[in-house]
């Protein structure tokens, strides 16, 4: 079943935003709020007619103009030109506050608002379809770095196993040849021994 879009007003920063979603928590989620700006008073549902009709317009996408400003709701907003709290700003305040009472004959349009409806859903999937790609980005680029850590690891055990392979062999020799070498003194001092008796003897 298709949800009814209602269009949601706040301030965030620099700009004022405004959506058409099925809930507040939608709205929330979209602007990025990470508390409920709606209980806190900093936002609220529109019945601004301009408003409702920009945001029915692009359902799902946050519009935006500089705070404080009557200026039509847009995806791309420039900065506000005046933040000094003058006279433009203010008249801005009224006429806005003005136009906010002008009775809206968007709900009589059932049409229009099953179509946004279903144009936010169908806004909403896209960006699921958008975010899922973008994990699977993510996804295979930390497989890949996984996978280039393993084979430098792998290489870097196999380089350590050789090592102590031939580290362990050279010992081995060592050994052998210190074995050797005393076999061979032990040799020699018997041999020595019996030479100097029979020159001993030889002497007399």
């Amino acid at each position: 079943m298709v949800r009814k879009l209602k269009t949601y007003q706040t301030s965030l920063g620099f700009f004022d935003l405004a959506m058409a979603a099925p809930s507040m928590k939608a709205a929330l989620e979209a602007w990025g709020a990470d508390s409920n700006l709606f209980h806190q008073g900093a936002a609220k549902e529109s019945n601004d007619p301009d408003v409702i009709a920009a945001t029915m317009a692009k359902p799902g996408v946050v519009l935006r103009r500089p705070v404080g400003t009557d200026r039509p709701f847009s995806e791309h907003a420039e900065l506000p030109t005046d933040l000094g709290g003058g006279g433009p700003t203010k008249a801005a305040r009224k006429s806005k506050g003005h136009k906010a009472k002008k009775p809206s004959s968007l709900p009589i349009d059932k049409a229009a608002a099953r179509n946004a409806a279903l144009a936010y859903e169908k806004e909403q999937k896209r960006r699921e379809r958008e975010r899922a790609s973008e994990e699977a980005a993510r996804q295979k680029e930390r497989q890949r770095r996984q996978q280039a850590v393993d084979s430098a690891q792998a290489a870097l055990d196999k380089a350590e196993q050789e090592y102590a392979k031939r580290a362990a062999a050279i010992q081995a020799e060592a050994e052998a040849l210190e074995k050797r070498s005393q076999a061979e003194k032990a040799r020699r001092d018997k041999e020595k021994e019996r030479l100097e008796a029979a020159l001993r003897r030889a002497r007399g």
